[in-house]
This record gives structure tokens, sequence and C-alpha cells, in this order.
């Protein structure tokens, strides 16, 4: 057998012998691998991107009147009303239903007029008289509106209830005794996924009554 042979299996050993890695070695390479793809793959944006806004929109600092109270604050030129009640003011007694003026749970008064929330933009509600259904009772005391609902259980999971009350507050501020008919009319924008709508009828004309 000559000096090569001798030096074959020498060095097929030498290279299993390369190619061996620990258990640990391997579980480190892999955990040190999937931590460079998470970082790696994580978008940065630039920092003028990150503040920066959106074309066509900008910013502005505008008094809302809510419930006879007075809010300066900033708001972008695309937020509506329902936004700004709830997300910047905490007033969450108006709710977000289909955010598109549809269902009528975001109903608030306008200047003594039932609108719908989603549908306007709170940049120009400047000077507006604003009042949403935490304005309506005067400390632990219910509105008359509100205690007709509980008295006549003009509601169910109570969801469209506050839109169905500022409804009815646009209503009988104009008119204070309507007929069912007129009550129907009024609310008919507004939404009841319960069905609960002879008591919602009833719980109106109860406030109207006694008004």
């Amino acid at each position: 057998m000559d000096e090569k042979e001798k030096r074959a299996p020498e060095q097929k050993k030498d290279r299993r012998s390369s190619l061996k890695v620990s258990r640990r070695g391997f579980l480190k390479g892999m955990g040190a691998g999937a931590l460079a793809t998470t970082i790696t793959s994580l978008p940065v944006p630039p920092v003028a991107d990150a503040v920066a806004l959106p074309v066509g929109l900008k910013e502005a600092v505008i008094q809302l009147n809510v419930n006879s109270r007075a809010y300066r604050l900033k708001v972008r030129s695309n937020w509506t009303l329902l936004e700004v009640l709830r997300r910047e003011l905490g007033l969450t007694g108006t709710k977000k239903g289909c955010d598109r003026s549809g269902c009528g749970a975001c109903t608030v008064n306008v200047d003594g007029k039932a609108i719908y929330a989603c549908s306007i933009l709170a940049i120009g509600m400047e000077g507006k008289k604003i009042v949403t259904i935490e304005g309506l009772a005067d400390g632990g005391t219910l509105h008359p509106i509100q205690k007709s609902f509980s008295e006549h259980g003009g509601y169910q999971c109570g969801f469209c209830t506050s839109g169905q009350v500022m409804a009815a507050k646009a209503l009988l501020e104009r008119n204070p005794k309507p007929t069912e008919k007129e009550v129907r009319a009024a609310l008919s924008g507004n939404l009841c996924r319960c069905g609960a709508y002879p008591k919602i009828i009833e719980s109106v004309l109860g406030a109207g009554a006694k008004g």
C-alpha cells in the first residue's frame, strides 16, 4: 500500500470531523439567524415620513362647544366629529355603528338638529353648539327623555339608545307634543337591531306627554 492510500482514510476522517456540529452550536446558529432575519425585515420609515401629513391633509386648531363646555384642540381636516368626540374628547356615549350614515347610532344634536356625527367633519363645527348624550343628565338626575326610555323599556342591548334619545330630543324641542306618526318619521333614520321599536316610540311619546 503506497503512502497515498494510507492517507486516504485519515483525510476522510478529518472531513467528517469538520462537518460535525454540536446540538448547542446548531441551535445557537439557528437563533442568531432568525434574529437577524427578524431585525432586517422590519420596515424602518425615515423620520420625515413618520411625522409628515399625507398629501392633501391639513391640521388646524379649533374650538368646539360640546355640552356647554369649550374645547380647544388640534384636528386634521379629514377627522369626523364622531372620531373627535370619541377619541380626542373621550365622549364615548356617541356610538360608532356603520360609520356610513346609515344606522343613527352616532346621532348628536348640532344647533338643535339631529345629525350623524360620522358624516360631518369636525373642522367645520367651530361655532356650533354640540350636544351629546353625556350632556343631557343634570348630575345624577336623568333628562326626562332618558327617564322615559327607562320607564318604558325603550331599549334592549342599548347600543342604539344614545342615538335614539338624541334624535328624540331634537324632535321634542321643535315639537313637544308629537303624534306617533311624527315620532316614527323623526326616528326613521335610527336603526335598532334588537327590534325594540314599539317601546322606543312609547318612550318618546311618554316624554312628550310629560313635557
